[in-house]
């Protein structure tokens, strides 16, 4: 079921929420601390950095000036934004956004592009907070009146198969195929191509290999934000668990590892001490400089990249990069040999889908 709501505050043509989160998401918490404690190599999934504290403190840290990441990806959006728009100038399509967040980098988009093209654009925003999405909607509303939004909340690893049929540009920006392991990435990526038509383009950030000096600054910042960030994650685990962690206990370590080319950020133990997590009675000890791992964040070259989008069955069609050639958008297609018959263009409807609360803003 759908529902079509007009949204305050704003002069959008349409707005929808389609919502199939179908999971507790304190159930899975749960799952995930209880496994991530009892490991040989405590963890915490990444994806519990972001609460509110944590997603305000995420903004901050793309605004430091050794964070190049967000900057470098905005420029490039800049100088090629209207020539990813083109692939709206004759016909209309979805511009699917996967873990949109806010409108930076998608009104660079927008900006790039004519009136006509815009008015063939149905934006597609994918993220797994509603009202995340619904204040992107007004603001795009007061911004783009001409608009179409079919905001989506869902968990993108997982819900693939929820993405509109039809003609589209899918966005996968900010590096963040970089925080998923080697098999996750090429499940994630199998996940997308399977949903691409012979038409379709794919439009993915890679974060690409660079000195290590300037890889360890970006997530060392000298104003201690990233350390705030990667603390904060045990702070979600006292407020959501009821435990016990003292974040005085624990200071932040990230470094680049060259034999995975990948950045880790870990939590280290400055001394011995325990933690009690009331809601799951359990007691966790932890030694002297034993770590939590929180995040990995992959680099690419141009030829592991390659790999991993052949090994999804996606071939490039082009790399668009900054100067210093530090970040890249790599714009995608179905690799020949799974090219397929184009899916109908019909409304697309799942049974018993779950209706959002409309535009109840944050």
């Amino acid at each position: 079921m759908k529902r079509t709501r007009d949204c305050p505050a704003s002069r959008l043509k349409s707005f929808e929420i389609w919502n199939c989160l179908d999971r507790d998401l304190r159930r899975e918490l749960i799952k995930d601390i209880c496994a991530g404690m009892k490991n040989s190599h405590k963890c915490i999934p990444s994806k519990y950095f972001y609460d509110t504290y944590g997603s305000r403190l995420f903004e901050r840290i793309c605004q430091t000036p050794e964070y190049y990441p967000t900057r470098t990806e905005l420029s490039i959006l800049s100088r090629r934004g209207a020539e990813i728009a083109r692939f709206f100038s004759r016909r209309p399509g979805n511009l699917i956004e996967l873990g949109s967040g806010s409108n930076k980098k998608v009104r660079k988009l927008l900006d790039a592009a004519t009136p006509s093209q815009r008015h063939n654009i149905r934006y597609v925003p994918v993220d797994i907070s509603q009202s995340a999405l619904v204040k992107a909607a007004e603001e795009l509303g007061r911004l783009y009146g001409d608009l179409d939004i079919l905001g989506i909340v869902a968990d993108f690893t997982r819900h693939m198969s929820i993405v509109p049929a039809g003609r589209k540009l899918i966005l996968f920006l900010g590096g963040t195929i970089g925080n998923f392991g080697e098999h996750e990435a090429r499940s994630m990526l199998q996940s997308i191509a399977a949903i691409m038509g012979n038409e379709d383009l794919f439009l993915m950030g890679i974060d690409l290999l660079k000195p290590v000096e300037a890889l360890e600054a970006a997530y060392n910042d000298a104003q201690g934000i990233t350390r705030d960030f990667n603390l904060n994650i045990l702070s979600v685990i006292n407020k959501e668990l009821n435990a016990d962690f003292d974040l005085r206990d624990f200071e932040h370590w990230a470094f680049f590892n060259p034999a995975k080319e990948r950045i880790e950020m870990h939590l280290r133990a400055r001394r011995a001490c325990t933690v009690f997590i009331s809601d799951l009675s359990m007691k966790v000890d932890f030694r002297e400089s034993e770590t939590i791992h929180t995040e990995i964040c992959r680099k690419f070259s141009r030829e592991s990249a390659d790999r991993m989008f052949r090994e999804a069955g996606l071939s490039v069609t082009r790399w668009l990069t900054d100067p210093k050639e530090w970040f890249a958008l790599v714009e995608l297609r179905l690799d020949e040999r799974r090219r397929k018959p184009d899916r109908p263009l019909i409304p697309h409807r799942l049974p018993g889908l779950k209706c959002g609360r409309g535009c109840d803003a944050m």
